[in-house]
């Protein structure tokens, strides 16, 4: 910026030259000025009126004025209001004055050229105060656009730092959500493998009854994976759902029925009318968001409650619900609690099930709420579209 700001004050001098004139330059130059273009007038000052040559010493006036100001301009104004008096005022050659009108046309042209000076000076004093001024703003605007260069340079790496920041932050958290959620499966298949390795004696109905428990912690931690499959499809932007017709009270009864170990506390009921339509979506998708909702509201529902899950069609689209006999969800929450790693109060989920439901829901043209389940506890709504006939 300063070498540039250099050039720039170089080339507004080159545009001013009387910037680069001392008061001493500039009364030589209107003095000298003045005595040579009066000696010029010599031969002809019988051929014209006085008023010529006044008229034409009133120039150095001018040209002291702008280079030198003031001084200069007052100073060859009386300069050549004497070369006036001794070259064109009779006798010659003297300053002597025979004529009372020569005498009031002196003292006149002396006046005049003093005012003219005045003004042509301040004119240019003028002229060089808005020129500084200009300078001044000009280089001021430079300062201001550096300035908001840098400001927006510095807002650039906050906002990336702070991306930074939230990744990290992320990433932490799924790391936590993910080790637990992966130990307790792990860990459940891990002790009945050893025990059935060990070749402890179960009947057969125990032995049933384990590996069983083994199949459903395999289903969980392939749900597990599902769901972190999809929230990186989600943060890729490549969630495409794959549209076909879609049974819904199939898909739910399907659902139900893989996950009965985990809802084998709780009551499930179904209401699902047999007229229902076809829903237009991608199958595995929708029983992702079925089974994450399921198993969210197992985890919240008391033993010995009641899991509702029902759908009706509602205006070109299927309503789907699952409802719990929880302890329900704060205001506050009902639209947070879909955000990434965000938990509800008392939960040891990962935190990505429901933004993956509210993913692949609004993927598909719906939308989801959270809200309070008829007679207390928590109601997750979500809609589908309807198949086109």
């Amino acid at each position: 910026m300063p070498a540039s700001r250099t050039r720039k004050d170089r080339l507004v001098t080159k545009d001013r030259p009387f910037r680069t004139r001392s008061t001493a330059q500039a009364t030589a130059l209107g003095t000298g000025l003045a005595l040579v273009g009066a000696v010029a007038l010599v031969p002809v000052r019988d051929d014209v009126t006085r008023a010529t040559p006044a008229l034409g010493l009133v120039l150095p006036i001018v040209v002291a004025g702008l280079l030198g100001g003031r001084g200069p301009a007052l100073v060859t104004a009386v300069v050549a209001a004497a070369a006036l008096n001794v070259v064109f005022i009779p006798p010659h050659w003297t300053f002597d004055v025979d004529a009372i009108d020569d005498l009031v046309a002196l003292v006149v042209f002396l006046v005049v050229a003093a005012v003219v000076g005045t003004l042509v000076a301040r004119e240019g004093e003028r002229r060089l105060a808005a020129e500084s001024r200009a300078g001044e703003l000009a280089r001021l605007n430079e300062d201001l656009v550096a300035m908001e260069q840098e400001r927006s340079r510095l807002a650039e790496e906050a906002t990336r730092a702070a991306v930074l920041e939230r990744v990290d932050a992320q990433r932490a958290a799924l790391l936590r959500s993910v080790s637990h959620d992966l130990r307790t499966p792990l860990s459940t298949i891990r002790a009945v493998a050893s025990d059935l390795q060990s070749g402890t004696h179960y009947d057969a109905a125990t032995r049933a009854d384990l590996l069983s428990l083994v199949a459903d912690e395999a289903e969980r931690l392939d749900r597990l994976v599902a769901n972190l499959l999809s929230l990186s499809r989600i943060e890729a932007g490549a969630l495409d759902p794959d549209r076909q017709a879609v049974a819904v009270e199939e898909l739910v009864a399907h659902a139900v029925k893989r996950l009965g170990r985990m809802v084998h506390d709780v009551r499930v009921e179904l209401d699902l009318p047999d007229d229902l339509p076809l829903a237009d979506g991608d199958y595995t998708q929708i029983d992702q968001v079925v089974s994450n909702l399921l198993e969210n509201a197992s985890r919240h529902a008391p033993p010995g409650s009641c899991i509702r899950i029902g759908a009706r069609p509602v205006a070109g689209t299927i309503d789907v619900w699952v409802d719990d006999e929880g302890g329900g969800i704060d205001r506050a929450e009902r639209e947070r609690i879909f955000e990434p790693f965000r938990r509800g109060g008392g939960s040891t989920s990962s935190g990505i099930g429901l933004a993956i439901c509210k993913a692949i829901v609004e993927a598909h043209g719906g939308r989801i709420e959270a809200t309070e389940a008829p007679g207390g506890g928590a109601r997750f709504r979500f809609s589908l579209p309807v198949l086109d006939a």
